[in-house]
């Protein structure tokens, strides 16, 4: 008993250290370590604005290359499946947006330059509502949505 919380404290005391270490070497900066996020996009309250929240341009181009899956009835608006494929190359970031949500932006991914560019989640939509999937690719914004029917009670009408 007294082994097992001697090793949790040595453990938890050589992680506090080697942090420190890579925070006092300047290898981890406080920006990597606490990433910052885009307040006014998650606060926006129309999908324009979030778009420019994100991005700095509202000017979306619809593209056919851009999947999402989401079912055409959610019968429990709390947990609506979303998933999002990308056949382009240089993608730099997904978002996805319920249009009629109170803060529509439900989630929004940075990519790294050779990740795939596919997404998966959940998201919760307060009532039936277009999702829309904006793709940022070699510096311009494309986007493709579909409507999903929120039913009441879960009784699918």
């Amino acid at each position: 008993m007294t082994n097992m919380k001697r090793r949790t404290l040595l453990k938890g005391t050589l992680a506090a250290s080697a942090v420190g270490m890579a925070i006092g070497a300047g290898l981890l900066t406080p920006r990597a370590v606490l990433a910052a996020w885009p307040k006014d996009a998650f606060e926006a309250k129309s999908v324009d604005a979030v778009v420019n929240g994100l991005f700095g341009s509202s000017e979306l181009e619809g593209n056919d290359k851009i999947k999402i899956k989401v079912p055409d009835i959610a019968e429990n608006g709390a947990v609506v499946p979303v998933s999002v494929e990308v056949e382009m190359d240089g993608v730099e970031a997904i978002s996805i947006v319920a249009e009629k949500n109170a803060t529509p932006l439900t989630s929004s991914y940075n990519l790294g330059p050779n990740t795939e560019p596919f997404v998966a989640t959940r998201i919760k939509l307060g009532q039936t509502s277009s999702v829309i999937a904006v793709v940022k690719a070699g510096g311009k914004l494309y986007s493709t949505g579909k409507e999903v029917k929120v039913t009441i009670g879960g009784c699918g009408g």
